[in-house]
């Protein structure tokens, strides 16, 4: 049953991958870097924020299946460090097609990752900070809102 589940968040990402990407390259140059959210990111830094996410969440998937369990591992997104992350990688000013498919396949590539979580290791968990553990199956889950959360804050700068 989880295994269905997550084969459906799995389908879910392809689905809006392919849904968004059109959308996403027919933006304006001018609102790609100009709007921002509550964050203060643009769409670019919404967009390399996104691919930063999915390799993070392959690894930490990829670890959590032969490492011991809880996997201690950094976590990117805590204090601030996301955001140094996309300064870092200056998501600002990198070619929007190129930043488009490197999004688009880090998706796909994850979406692959975990339709192929082996089930006995969903429950292995990862150290997310201090006495917070996340399960991997639960941090597999819980990606597909997180991608919907930045999709609906590009829509509202659109």
């Amino acid at each position: 049953m989880e295994n269905k589940t997550i084969k459906e968040h799995a389908a879910e990402i392809v689905r809006l991958v392919i849904e968004w990407e059109p959308r996403l390259l027919s933006l304006d140059k001018k609102i790609l870097s100009e709007r921002r959210n509550v964050q203060n990111r643009s769409i670019r830094q919404i967009t390399g924020h996104m691919v930063d996410s999915a390799s993070n969440n392959t690894h930490r998937a990829v670890h959590m299946q032969y490492q011991p369990s809880p996997l201690i591992f950094p976590n990117y997104a805590t204090e601030g460090n996301n955001d140094r992350w996309i300064a870092i990688q200056n998501y600002q000013e990198e070619s929007w097609y190129d930043l488009v498919q490197l999004w688009k396949y880090s998706m796909f590539h994850f979406s692959h990752v975990i339709q192929n979580v082996r089930e006995d290791k969903l429950d292995n968990e990862w150290l997310a900070g201090p006495g917070k553990k996340i399960s991997l199956r639960l941090m597999i889950l819980d990606f597909l809102p997180h991608l919907k959360l930045h999709l609906s804050e590009i829509e509202e700068l659109m």
